[in-house]
C-alpha cells in the first residue's frame, strides 16, 4: 500500500527528512511518533502530494510519487485523504457543506451525499451541528469537521497529522475509535501523534519513530 526508499527532503539548508525507508501493508494502522520538528508533518505532506519528492522513491495507493503531476494529483487524493493540523475547512460554509465538498467534487449523487454526510456526522458527535457555519464552532468541533471531511470519501489511506491536538481526552478516545472502525473496514491509517496513550488503545498498531528527520525504528505492537 505504501513504501518509501531512501527518501530525503530539505528546506533550503535544513533537512526535514534524512534517508527514510519503510513499508506499510494494506490495512495497517501506523502511529508515527516524534518530537516537534522530527519530520512527521513533512512526511505526511509528501505522501499527500503537497511537497515534491526530492530524493529517493515513494509509492502510495498505487501512485508513484516520482511521477506525480498536477494532472493526476486529484486522482491520488481520491484514494489518499488527510486530516490537516490547521483544519483547512471553509469557515463561512456549514458543517454539512464542508463535509460534503469532496463528495461533490467526485460528482456523487446528492441523495447519497446526504446519507454519507449524515452517517459521518453521527459518528463524530456532530449530528446537531450540520447547519452551523464552521466559524461558529469551537476549535475542537472544527477539528472533528476536518476529520469528517477526510473520512467521508472512504479513502484507501488516511493520513492524520495530530488529529486530537485540540480535543479533550474523552473526545480523543472517541475519535480514535472512529479511526479504528475505518481501519477494521480496510482503510490503511497513518497517524502522527504526541499522545502516548494511543499506544495503550492500539496494541496491534505498528510504530514509526522519527528524530531529527531520521527514522529510528519500525516495529509493531505484537
Amino acid at each position: 500500500m505504501l513504501s518509501m526508499q531512501h527518501v530525503s527532503y530539505n528546506f533550503s539548508s535544513h533537512w526535514a527528512l534524512k534517508d527514510v525507508s519503510f513499508a506499510v501493508d494494506s490495512g495497517d494502522f501506523v502511529l508515527i511518533t516524534g518530537a516537534s520538528g522530527a519530520g512527521k508533518t513533512t512526511l505526511m505532506r509528501l505522501l499527500h502530494g503537497d511537497l515534491p519528492l526530492q530524493r529517493g522513491q515513494a509509492c502510495i495507493a498505487g501512485f508513484d510519487l516520482r511521477k506525480l503531476t498536477p494532472r493526476n494529483l486529484p486522482h491520488l487524493r481520491r484514494s489518499v485523504s488527510v486530516v490537516f493540523q490547521d483544519f483547512k475547512i471553509l469557515p463561512n460554509r456549514t458543517v454539512a457543506e464542508n463535509v460534503a465538498l469532496p463528495l461533490e467534487v467526485n460528482r456523487m449523487k446528492p441523495a447519497l451525499i446526504r446519507k454519507r454526510v449524515a452517517a459521518v456526522l453521527r459518528g463524530l458527535n456532530l449530528k446537531n451541528k450540520g447547519d452551523l457555519r464552521c466559524k461558529e464552532l469551537s476549535g475542537g468541533e472544527q477539528q472533528r469537521v476536518a476529520v469528517a471531511r477526510s473520512i467521508v470519501v472512504n479513502p484507501k489511506v488516511l493520513l492524520a497529522d495530530e488529529p486530537t491536538g485540540n480535543l479533550d481526552d474523552d473526545l480523543s478516545r472517541r475519535l480514535l475509535e472512529v479511526f479504528k472502525q475505518f481501519n477494521l473496514h480496510g482503510t490503511t491509517i497513518l497517524l502522527a501523534t504526541h499522545n502516548r496513550q494511543f499506544q495503550e488503545h492500539l496494541p496491534r498498531a505498528k510504530f514509526l519513530k522519527l528524530k531529527d528527520g531520521r527514522l529510528l525504528n519500525a516495529s509493531d505492537g505484537s
